[in-house]
């Protein structure tokens, strides 16, 4: 049930507005800051599956070499930095479509949990990117017993 500012359930229009204004500025925050034309504010794509022990990030990196990533983790953060190089071709010819980006690019992902850096696992394979960040054993959740007497 929603409460409107009367106080009266019913349809609030201004949580409606600041819904819609939250959607917005969201997806104009997915856009290119302005004169930058070579990524996108969420470069690479990730994805981010978490378990009680460990989350996993993917990332798209095509084209992207072990030598030209930079990652670092710490606490409930971890960076991904890099380098596109741009397709070299011995061609002499003109670009007549150019969709794919290169040069230098950041991420920060917001993981939901502390991590352990000394555990941390990665591979790169075939443009993809997978970093395994286990959870530390002391700050796993842990069952506790109710006693009944």
């Amino acid at each position: 049930m929603v409460l409107t500012l009367t106080g009266r359930p019913g349809w609030d229009p201004f949580a409606e507005m600041r819904r819609a204004q939250e959607q917005i500025s969201h997806f104009l925050s997915e856009l290119e800051r302005p004169g930058d034309l070579t990524f996108p504010t969420a470069f690479p794509a990730v994805n981010l599956w978490v378990s009680e022990g460990t989350a996993v990030v993917t990332a798209e990196l095509p084209g992207v070499t072990e030598e030209n990533l930079e990652l670092a983790a710490s606490e409930d953060t971890l960076s991904i930095r890099g380098k596109c190089e741009p397709i070299a071709s011995s061609l002499k010819a003109s670009w007549h479509r150019q969709e794919r980006n290169y040069g230098d690019f950041s991420r920060m992902v917001q993981l939901p949990f502390r991590i352990d850096p000394n555990r941390i696992q990665t591979r790169l394979l075939n443009g993809m990117l997978e970093v395994e960040l286990p959870r530390p054993e002391t700050d796993k959740p842990r069952r506790i017993r109710v006693s009944t007497g």
